[in-house]
């Protein structure tokens, strides 16, 4: 081992402050996986109880089970993009597009909350799952879109 080789292992051209992030913790890569499987989860549940999907369609949309299932589909699709990498971010462009074309369901939900019977949720909750959508829009945003600041 010579003089330059412990020389150039010990000093580095990037700041450290480059060398710490990238040795952080991936943690938008665990939200990105968190957030597709439950994407997923929710695009299979289209299919597993479509009756209560389908309930909360305005009926001024044509054709709701057909909504319904490319919805679930879209649900699935964009999920799965989150778990990939280099389909990612367009997963998230994809799902946040998915997001705001279903608010009119959430909102036809809250405004005529007896819809779904046996679905026995408080009146008041479905009212704050609205402002909710945008949480959730801005929560894909940052896992799936975003670009990690440079340092």
């Amino acid at each position: 081992m010579t003089f330059k080789t412990v020389y150039n292992a010990s000093v580095s051209e990037e700041p450290s402050n480059q060398r710490r992030c990238r040795r952080s913790f991936p943690w938008r890569a665990v939200f990105a996986v968190v957030t597709g499987l439950g994407f997923v989860a929710t695009g299979l549940n289209h299919f597993l109880n479509p009756d209560l999907y389908i309930k909360i369609i305005p009926p001024v949309f044509p054709d709701a089970p057909l909504l319904v299932i490319i919805s679930g589909v879209a649900e699935i699709a964009g999920g799965m993009g989150l778990l990939i990498r280099p389909l990612r971010r367009a997963a998230g462009w994809g799902l946040i597009a998915l997001l705001i074309a279903v608010f009119p369901a959430n909102v036809y939900m809250a405004v005529v909350p007896g819809l779904v019977p046996n679905l026995h949720i408080p009146v008041w909750l479905l009212w704050l799952r609205l402002p909710l959508q945008g949480v959730f829009i801005v929560w894909v945003w940052f896992v799936a879109i975003r670009r990690p600041a440079r340092f």
